[in-house]
């Protein structure tokens, strides 16, 4: 399995899996196959995540070709991304306690035992290796990881989405930490989810059986209660000579009215991020970044983090595309703080009409979509 870094050739998996494989989703989503076998599943999420191609785009392309009806389980996977960025987005603070709570939990054996793929769970150690060779796992299967790394091993869910965002070529700040809160019973509190082994062995086609684990753990508790608290975000209708893309914003199809003096892609280096990615991980994204910079037909520099500051200690007012909450929009806010900046934020009109559906759970957004789909005439059909 491999991942490409363009969005030209995003666009070409994402049509060839609207033609081919689709059809299948509904029934087949939740088996993992194995690497060598993902025609079940779309692989689309590191381009999503990078905004190679957008959720919107994807939804408009198969709603293109398939009624709503027919595809209804993949356009909801889509949503929940947008869903998830939209509930952090308004508390941001659960993205802050998180990086909070990883500098005071310590690295014992047992947490280096998982890592390394050292336990006693043959299932869990193959996906670890997988995780690790391939920068992939299959969405099912990250459930029942983070059920397994949570309640049968007892390890901290912040490490564990620590560990899923260092390997993850998809690795989202909304999508990661909240899923592993969900799976924990703190996201919608006391409600976890449960690993068994039935269940496993079901969904990998019997490839692993009578799998000892925790199938009766409580879930997590924790007392802290986030309100709607949502970033105070400035955005002007008049723009400034010079804007700047972090590089999980990479496709500016809505900014093509804008004329721009000058352009910078920002790629944050490990030593400007709390969570460590690993080397591969990186240059991932540095390849995603070139191959943008190739396809662009604007003048664009690349700059790494600490470029960026130097850029924000002489230029004080410029565009941003707004980056979301997470390490970027953290390191950013920083230098907004630092060097007292005047900066507008550009956002895509879909996201913010989609975030304020999250201020509830996925199924009060989920009774929206209809209305999302309608508004920016997505359901061609």
């Amino acid at each position: 399995m491999q991942f490409i870094t363009s969005r030209t050739e995003a666009l070409d998996i994402l049509n060839r899996f609207i033609e081919k494989d689709i059809s299948n989703y509904n029934a087949k989503r939740n088996f993992d196959f194995g690497v060598k076998n993902r025609s079940n599943v779309s692989c689309l999420s590191p381009y999503i995540t990078h905004r190679l191609i957008t959720e919107y785009e994807t939804t408009k392309l198969v709603l293109k070709k398939y009624p709503f009806q027919k595809v209804d389980k993949f356009i909801q996977e889509i949503f929940w991304r947008v869903y998830w960025k939209g509930w952090l987005e308004l508390r941001p603070k659960v993205w802050a306690d998180f990086i909070e709570d990883l500098k005071k939990i310590k690295e014992d054996e047992n947490y280096l035992k998982a890592v390394n793929g050292e336990t006693e769970i043959e299932c869990f150690n193959d996906w670890v290796q997988e995780l690790k060779n391939f920068n992939y796992l299959h969405n099912h299967t990250r459930m029942l990881f983070a059920s397994i790394w949570i309640f049968t091993l007892g390890l901290p869910w912040q490490k564990g989405a620590e560990f899923f965002m260092k390997h993850l070529y998809d690795g989202d700040a909304a999508s990661n930490t909240l899923s592993w809160r969900w799976v924990a019973g703190i996201q919608t509190k006391g409600k976890n989810y449960l690993a068994q082994s039935w269940n496993i062995s079901k969904f990998t086609n019997n490839k692993y059986k009578d799998i000892k684990l925790n199938e009766t753990a409580p879930p997590i508790v924790d007392k802290r209660e986030y309100k709607v608290d949502p970033a105070q975000i400035t955005q002007s209708k008049d723009s400034n000579e010079h804007l700047i893309i972090f590089e999980n914003e990479m496709y500016n199809d809505f900014l093509e009215h804008k004329k721009y003096k000058k352009i910078y892609f920002v790629l944050l280096g490990n030593e400007n991020r709390s969570i460590k990615l690993s080397s591969k991980v990186m240059d991932y994204k540095k390849k995603v970044v070139k191959s943008r910079l190739n396809e662009n037909k604007y003048e664009i520099e690349l700059l790494d983090g600490n470029s960026l500051t130097n850029f924000t200690e002489t230029s004080k007012s410029f565009d941003v595309i707004y980056p979301c909450v997470g390490e970027n929009f953290s390191f950013f806010k920083m230098l907004i703080k630092k060097n007292n900046l005047n900066i507008n934020f550009i956002k895509r009109k879909e996201d913010d009409f989609c975030w304020k559906f999250s201020n509830k759970g996925y199924f009060n957004f989920k009774s929206n979509i209809p209305i999302i789909l309608s508004t920016f005439k997505l359901n061609s059909i």
